[in-house]
């Protein structure tokens, strides 16, 4: 886990990265089956999506998200708990705000926007929450840690 707010950044970064573009996947093999368009239809729209995901992360889910988590977690609660709780609370935020999104880029601004957006929500949460636990969450640690091991990287002054 990140450990100063410039690590943060980076840990986000890839997080993001990883998040986003699986997820865009999930979602085009859901819509229209799954082939080698879908992947690169993720890819084409990830820059966007990218954009979207860290902007909604770092300014208004995980700022709330956390707030919430460390109302549940104790100093002394096992790494593992920790990580679950922290998890499950940013999945929760980032599917609401990126299945907006998704909602928009496909529906535009019409009038079934809020039935697609209540649609994907737990669409999407059935595949972020444990593609989050399981897969993306300790494929970013071990590469975060293996490039950047503790305190190589110094805090932002």
């Amino acid at each position: 886990m990140p450990i100063n707010k410039k690590e943060s950044l980076i840990y986000t970064s890839l997080m993001c990265f990883f998040m986003v573009y699986i997820m865009s996947v999930y979602n085009i093999v859901l819509e229209i089956g799954f082939s080698s368009q879908a992947f690169i239809g993720a890819w084409v729209s990830l820059p966007l999506a990218l954009v979207v995901g860290f902007i909604c992360d770092v300014y208004l889910v995980s700022p709330n998200a956390k707030g919430l988590a460390f109302k549940f977690i104790k100093e002394d609660s096992p790494l593992i708990l920790k990580i679950l709780i922290i998890s499950t609370c940013m999945v929760t935020g980032m599917v609401i705000c990126m299945s907006l999104f998704g909602a928009i880029m496909h529906n535009g601004l019409n009038y079934n926007l809020f039935k697609a957006w209540l649609i994907n929500i737990p669409r999407n949460f059935v595949m972020a929450l444990p593609l989050q636990i399981f897969i993306a969450g300790p494929i970013v640690r071990k590469i975060f840690r293996g490039i950047f091991p503790v305190g190589t990287i110094q805090d932002i002054k």
